[in-house]
């Protein structure tokens, strides 16, 4: 099948946040064989997934590749272990739902959120107290170094909160083909958020026996407090939570005593953006039709017309407001292309 190639694209409709931008070519991979020559190319390539992590902040004079790869494999292990193997352009949350249909166990925490599966290892995505990390087996992707396939064990993707070596010392290298998880025919689940502890009592199922019901939970709540892409043009959470070190984090909660915060690596907590955010009277305000969304203080929204300079000056207002009140500096979750914080 030959190649779908796109000169002159317009890119608002390969992004949730779908703001004004273009590219000089665009291509749908639909066979992984065809990278070695798409990658062969003077002009500079921007690979994309599902575009959920993406913000387009002006035009990209290149070629954009849309990763379109398909397909869903598993094979038991044992008697408790299956191994999934997912393309990377399949849908993240419809692969949540298919490992859920098989009454697996290991990603239903997951659910809802949304993308493609080749954007989960570059993101180690995670939500209420899972992650990435603690399935994936394995990651098979295209080294542009090599110009060979490889499978990546997943100690060897530099996996931490929100990040991967395919965003940090390898970003560019690797072009993420599948991921490979291994779940579970039967697990326990994890309840670390009283979010979702709440949820579940609300509807008497404090003990769920199944993922779904978990799955179902998560979906609830996400719906209630996050914006549809599908509605309302957004990129999920726009920043990171902040890891600092414990002494600064406990300084922060002695006088704040109601910021949710976690522990998270070795002499470092994990403080709530969004509640950081929040204190400073940011939710629903707006520069041009970039907003701070009403119902979650770490989400910004596009009400229809902002424009990549509208939404980087809203971000910029914020991470001023939170680094001066609090002497932190958020970092953005999505990535930025034409134009930086």
């Amino acid at each position: 099948m030959e190649m779908q190639r796109i000169t002159r694209a317009r890119l608002d409709g390969f992004s949730t946040f779908r703001l004004p931008a273009s590219a000089r070519e665009l291509v749908l991979l639909e066979d992984a064989g065809d990278l070695r020559v798409l990658l062969d190319t003077g002009q500079p390539v921007l690979i994309l997934g599902g575009g959920s992590n993406t913000l387009f902040v002006g035009d990209f004079d290149g070629r954009v590749i849309v990763n379109q790869l398909t397909g869903i494999d598993s094979e038991v292990v044992d008697r408790d272990r299956v191994l999934i193997t997912a393309g990377a352009g399949e849908n993240w949350h419809s692969l949540v739902r298919w490992t859920l249909d098989r009454g697996l166990w290991g990603i239903e925490n997951l659910a809802l959120i949304p993308g493609l599966v080749g954007a989960a290892p570059m993101q180690n995505i995670g939500a209420y107290g899972v992650e990435l990390a603690h399935c994936l087996h394995a990651v098979q992707a295209f080294d542009r170094n090599s110009g060979e396939i490889v499978w990546l064990k997943a100690d060897d993707c530099a996996l931490n909160y929100r990040h991967s070596r395919f965003k940090g010392e390898d970003a560019g290298r690797f072009v993420i083909l599948a991921i490979q998880l291994e779940l579970f025919m039967h697990g326990t689940p994890v309840l670390e958020y009283p979010s979702l502890i709440d949820e579940l009592a609300r509807h008497g199922q404090s003990q769920p026996g199944d993922s779904r019901t978990v799955a179902a939970a998560v979906m609830r709540i996400r719906k209630r407090k996050l914006p549809d892409p599908e509605h309302i043009p957004n990129a999920g959470s726009f920043f990171k939570n902040p890891v600092i070190e414990n002494s600064q984090a406990q300084a922060l909660i002695d006088a704040n005593p109601e910021l949710p915060w976690w522990p998270d690596k070795p002499g470092c907590t994990k403080l709530s953006g969004g509640w950081l955010i929040d204190q400073l009277g940011w939710r629903g305000k707006t520069v041009g039709d970039a907003q701070v969304y009403e119902k979650h203080a770490l989400v910004l929204i596009n009400r229809g017309n902002a424009s990549g300079a509208d939404v980087v000056e809203l971000a910029r207002r914020i991470r001023a407001d939170v680094e001066r009140n609090f002497n932190i500096v958020l970092v953005p979750e999505p990535v930025l292309v034409g134009g930086a914080l």
